[in-house]
């Protein structure tokens, strides 16, 4: 059985969407088949065949969701320490390349934003980092070439 790594705010989010969809979504969409399939013949009503679709959506996400967190395994960074690279550590690099510090947080892969400084554990730049210290240097192929990085601090926060 595959486990999918999250953080503990990656899991509540998950958990929270979830109960939404179940909760108000689905009830809502159910109502709104009911009210079109009201309006009369089914095969031209624009509103029904709408609505079907939105349930479809739904309930395929709800499937999605409930197989996720069943299957998630979740990792509180607060209950780790050390000074190599790991799942939900925050890591600081130096980009050698553009002189830019980064900060990131490897997260699961539905709750990474790398705008918000949430980097998928799937990314290659993650998978570059796991098992780092600090002071390691690396390099990391990307689709615009090799970057290279250092490693400058590592905490779990």
């Amino acid at each position: 059985m595959n486990k999918f790594p999250m953080t503990v705010k990656g899991f509540e989010s998950l958990k929270a969407e979830l109960e939404h969809l179940r909760k108000v979504e689905r009830p809502e969409i159910i109502v709104a088949i009911a009210e079109a399939r009201d309006h009369g013949d089914l095969s031209e009503n624009a509103e029904y065949h709408s609505a079907r679709e939105k349930q479809g959506f739904i309930e395929g996400r709800i499937a999605e969701l409930e197989e996720k967190v069943s299957k998630a395994e979740v990792i509180n960074p607060k209950d780790l320490s050390g000074d190599k690279v790991m799942f939900s550590a925050t890591v600081l690099v130096f980009d050698e390349d553009t002189e830019e510090e980064l900060k990131y947080q490897i997260v699961g892969q539905d709750e990474s934003d790398i705008k918000l400084g949430l980097l998928s554990i799937n990314a290659p730049l993650s998978r570059a980092l796991i098992g780092k210290s600090v002071g390691d240097s690396f390099d990391v192929n990307t689709p615009k070439g090799t970057k290279s990085y250092e490693v400058i601090s590592v905490e779990f926060i």
